[in-house]
């Protein structure tokens, strides 16, 4: 026991001396004082980037540490180091550049979804439609999204009219089953623009606008059939006579 102890306690002075004189090379040259000031702040942003949870913060952090082991790599110099970082700077740039890019249009998705329909009417089909005409059925099958622009609609089941500027017909689209869930019967005289649900797909995945609107729209619908069903239901709770006692 006593001779490990002993030659733990020379190996730690070795690696005291080595310190000591190490720190002493590095103080006698201002070029490796810069250099290890910049492998220390590299090291430090890497390990404060390891930490991090969001992806922005993240890469900008790795960037800040890839100029200090290049610049580091670059002084002392370690060839290694410095290849390392150069490789690595570009890519972390770049992809932080990306994130913040997708970060804004997904923003100015949010912003603007309300102004999806102006750039859809190019992709869609006019449609002129008497009053009393059906758009579509219960249970038929749905391949396309509907835009009213002119007259009114009525979806007969659930007793609910559309008025100009409103899409419908995108639950059925996108239901497990894909069939139409009411009737969309014309009130009056209608002007309506239709989408094939293939031209749907490829611009709610090229389109973040457009992919928000359409959450917005599915979401409202939702909310109001489950509030409708509560109501209904509270309805029917309250018809049931009470009874007798006794």
């Amino acid at each position: 026991m006593s001779d490990l102890l002993a030659a733990a306690a020379q190996q730690s002075a070795l690696l005291a001396q080595w310190l000591v004189a190490y720190a002493a090379h590095v103080l006698e040259s201002p070029q490796q004082i810069v250099a290890h000031a910049a492998a220390i702040v590299g090291v430090t942003l890497a390990a404060v980037a390891a930490l991090v949870r969001t992806m922005i913060p993240l890469r900008w952090l790795a960037v800040g540490s890839n100029f200090g082991l290049l610049l580091f790599g670059a002084l002392h110099p370690s060839p290694t180091t410095m290849a390392v970082a150069a490789l690595l700077l570009p890519i972390n740039i770049y992809r932080a550049v990306e994130i913040m890019r997708l970060s804004r249009r997904v923003r100015q998705a949010t912003e603007g979804s309300d102004l999806a329909t102006l750039w859809l009417k190019p992709y869609m089909k006019p449609k002129r439609l008497r009053a009393g005409r059906e758009l579509f059925r219960k249970g038929d099958r749905a391949d396309r999204l509907f835009l009213l622009t002119a007259g009114e609609v009525d979806l007969v089941e659930i007793d609910r009219r559309l008025e100009p500027g409103r899409i419908f017909g995108e639950i059925a689209l996108f239901s497990p089953n894909r069939v139409r869930t009411c009737t969309a019967r014309c009130r009056t005289a209608c002007t309506v623009l239709s989408i094939h649900e293939t031209t749907v797909r490829q611009l709610y995945f090229q389109n973040p606008a457009f992919g928000f609107h359409l959450i917005e729209l599915l979401a409202t619908r939702l909310s109001t059939d489950v509030e409708r069903a509560e109501q209904r239901a509270a309805e029917a709770l309250l018809s049931v006579p009470a009874r007798p006692s006794g």
